[in-house]
């Protein structure tokens, strides 16, 4: 098995990105102001997005490839990503995967910018949706 970078994605290689996630027959795209991360091998084997929302981001579309799951590399990715973040980032998530991001120190929120607050009302009109946020990391 070859090494696993973790980065953040130049802009002129989004498309990867959406090709990434076509491969693994998700709905998930990249959109145009977000910061992409992944691991990569040869080609990418996680990815995840970053979309600036009042003074922090907004995770989503985090994905790991299903031949590479539970290996740590989402967990790795996220450590990567918030390493060169400012500021907290929040997310959405299903209520299965509420223990893998508190151990990733995501805890819930009840406090979401607007923006976000209105987002996640609308999305829990279709499925159970909770909110979590990560605090600023230091240094």
């Amino acid at each position: 098995m070859s090494l696993i970078r973790y980065q953040r994605l130049a802009s002129e290689l989004l498309p990867l990105a959406n090709k990434f996630y076509k491969s693994q027959r998700s709905p998930m795209r990249v959109g145009r102001s977000e910061e992409v991360w992944v691991a990569q091998q040869v080609d990418i084997i996680a990815a995840c997005c970053l979309k600036p929302v009042a003074d922090g981001n907004w995770l989503t579309a985090l994905l790991v490839a299903r031949e590479q799951r539970q290996q740590g590399i989402a967990s790795q990715l996220l450590s990567e990503l918030r390493a060169h973040s400012q500021g907290p980032i929040w997310l959405f998530c299903a209520p299965e995967l509420l223990d893998f991001y508190r151990r990733q120190g995501f805890t819930p929120c009840d406090d979401l910018p607007a923006e976000l607050t209105e987002r996640l009302l609308r999305y829990q009109r279709k499925q159970p949706l909770l909110a979590l946020a990560a605090p600023q990391q230091c240094g």
